[in-house]
């Protein structure tokens, strides 16, 4: 039989925690696959930005340094337009994949994979959304990457705001 053919013939079922085991990943994959995407991802969308507006772009401040009031972002304030480009890109580019596979890069490395924290597939873009707006608020307080390690489940702040949920793949 070609492969073609048994592509199209396999159905997925939705995974449910009684008909399959379900095992949220932990804080450190999930940090490898952060870190790694912060590189994968990260860098091709600073270059792009670096050469859309110029080398000068890199030494600015960052918005991260305009919203703690660093001295930094009242001397060398940053473009806005190129803030906002590269924070689109960013959230383009993470909703994207994560509605796609369910994976990113570096969540691929790691052998995980964001879902719907209801039913395990996988979540549709408004949750994904706000699952990357809420990356922002774990950064901002820190502890939301950490509420994880205090949990059975395993769900940062990102994850409970947004509903979802990150599970380990085989």
């Amino acid at each position: 039989m070609r492969w073609r053919t048994l592509k199209k013939q396999k159905h997925h079922k939705p995974l449910t925690p009684k008909s399959a085991k379900i095992v949220y990943a932990p804080f450190w994959p999930r940090a490898l696959g952060f870190v790694t995407d912060i590189f994968m991802i990260g860098l091709p969308i600073t270059l792009l930005a670096m050469l859309i507006f110029g080398y000068d772009q890199m030494h600015t401040a960052s918005g991260l340094d305009v919203i703690v009031n660093d001295p930094k972002a009242h001397t060398n304030p940053p473009n806005p337009v190129a803030s906002i480009m590269q924070i689109s890109l960013f959230l383009i580019t993470y909703v994207w994949l994560w509605h796609k596979s369910g994976q990113t890069p570096g969540k691929k490395l790691a052998y995980i994979r964001v879902v719907d924290a209801k039913t395990f597939e996988n979540a549709p873009y408004w949750k994904l959304i706000l699952r990357f707006i809420g990356y922002f608020i774990s950064l901002i307080t820190l502890v939301g990457f950490f509420i994880g390690l205090m949990r059975k489940d395993k769900r940062a702040l990102h994850d409970l705001i947004s509903g979802t949920a990150v599970i380990r793949v085989s």
